[in-house]
């Protein structure tokens, strides 16, 4: 997933005659997580005073706000760096100073090595310490070339400021509320443990307290996010422990919230009473993200995913008993080392014996410092990539089944945002699934009863059959 993400935002600049209007632009990358981040950047920014750059030519302060998951992620940052340098230079031409923040796991990863290679950045701050990002940026314009990647004793959350709701309403009906960071587990090609640290879980009652100023603000639908989301435990106003599972229950008493979703999951985690949650809650969306990463236990032993594919299938079992429409997706890596054709075969049995509503794949790709970069066996680009096509085409074959099992169905669909064409609407379904529909702009922020009447490439076309709300 790739995301650019335009924010107000909080900054320094030279240029006299633009100091009473100075604006940002957030460019984000990767996981949802990132997109949060880039949203809470932009509040710290709001309340510094500055104002959005709707085209990063117009920028005084620009923030890349980065993700090490993806393949060549640092290359892709050096090489947007190389285009950015440009543009300060061009602004520095004309008497303006431009602003270069590189933050998020990429900066996290590499620290001063960025500054080494494109010193061309002002700022490298890491994602636990973004909400430094106003002092970081007065510390900049005296000195460039800060770097902050430490792991701050404070909470973060606690010191970043709370959007006016005008902004909240200008980012949409649904939202993302990080609850948990970092992960303990360790998986042998996983930068997480290093790039955003050891787990921790927010305050449920802080928690919570975002959640209901975003309902308050027009929000119906939240997404609970972690790096390792279902092993959150966090306290309650009592002063007492609660799991994923009390939170989805508290989420969903929030007046206001009609749709409550948590991504992503570890199979080990997943369990009895948050799988009891999706039999018990009836704001809890029937869709389930559960990386497997791999059908093979002995590729499963060597990535350190602590669970065997049987382990996954019963987990998968006991979901659908306790709620026999879920739609289930997932993450898989081929290409790892040591993977061998009878192993990938294991991963394609397993993709048939699930049935997916939708996955992702991708080639496995070393990241620096994981015991896997360090692995001999490593699979040649040659049989990675046909390998990925082989499991592509399977996951896309399951997802094109899934859609056009919706055809004829009615589906709750939230609506979001205009549809593409003039006069229609567009949302999703419990599902996860891109609706559009004819109806009028106010319908955004509403849920509506839906027949399907079409299954279409990315999305489905239906006709509204009544509003519930």
């Amino acid at each position: 997933m790739s995301e650019s993400t335009v924010l107000e935002n909080a900054g320094g600049i030279a240029d006299p005659a633009r100091e009473s209007n100075p604006r940002a632009f957030i460019k984000s990358f990767g996981c949802q997580m990132n997109v949060y981040d880039a949203e809470r950047m932009g509040d710290l920014a709001a309340e510094a005073g500055y104002g959005e750059a709707v085209r990063v030519e117009d920028a005084d302060l620009i923030v890349l706000n980065t993700c090490h998951i993806r393949e060549r992620a640092s290359q892709k940052l050096y090489s947007e760096l190389g285009k950015l340098r440009e543009l300060k230079d061009e602004h520095a031409r004309t008497g303006r100073r431009t602003m270069l923040v590189v933050a998020g796991c990429v900066a996290q990863a590499e620290g001063a090595e960025i500054l080494r290679r494109q010193p061309a950045v002002d700022i490298v701050v890491g994602p636990q310490s973004y909400h430094r990002l106003p002092q970081l940026l007065r510390q900049a314009r005296v000195r460039p070339g800060v770097v902050d990647t430490d792991f701050p004793a404070e909470d973060k959350f606690s010191r970043l400021p709370k959007p006016p709701v005008d902004l909240i309403r200008r980012r949409g009906v649904a939202a993302f509320v990080t609850v948990q960071e970092g992960c303990d587990k360790f998986c042998s090609f996983c930068v997480v443990p290093y790039t955003r640290g050891a787990e921790a879980s927010r305050p449920a009652a802080a928690i919570l307290d975002e959640i209901a100023r975003l309902a308050r603000a027009g929000v119906r639908e939240v997404t609970l996010l972690g790096q390792n989301v279902n092993a959150y435990h966090g306290l309650n106003r009592q002063g007492q422990a609660i799991g994923l599972a009390g939170l989805i229950h508290a989420t969903a008493a929030v007046r206001g919230i009609c749709r409550v979703r948590y991504t992503t999951s570890h199979p080990r985690d997943m369990s009895d009473d948050l799988i009891d949650a999706h039999r018990g809650v009836p704001a809890l969306a029937p869709y389930l993200h559960l990386p497997v990463q791999s059908g093979s236990d002995a590729v499963l032993k060597s990535m350190n995913r602590r669970h065997r594919a049987a382990d996954y299938l019963d987990v998968i079992a006991r979901v659908r008993a306790a709620r026999p429409d879920i739609a289930l997706s997932s993450d898989f890596i081929v290409g790892y080392p040591g993977e061998t054709d009878a192993d990938f075969d294991q991963t394609l049995a397993l993709v048939r014996k699930v049935e997916f509503a939708s996955a992702y794949a991708f080639k496995y790709s070393a990241r620096p410092g994981t015991p896997a970069a360090e692995m001999s066996h490593q699979v040649d680009e040659a049989t990675k990539a046909q390998r990925l096509a082989a499991l592509q085409t399977l996951i896309e074959e399951q997802r094109q089944a899934f859609n056009q099992a919706s055809v004829g169905r009615r589906l709750e669909v939230l609506f979001e945002k205009p549809g593409r064409r003039e006069g229609q609407a567009g949302g999703r379904s419990p599902y996860m699934q891109a609706v559009f529909a004819e109806g009028p702009r106010s319908l955004i922020g509403a849920l509506a009863e839906v027949e399907i009447l079409a299954a279409e490439p990315h999305s489905l076309r239906g006709r509204i059959v009544s509003t519930a709300s």
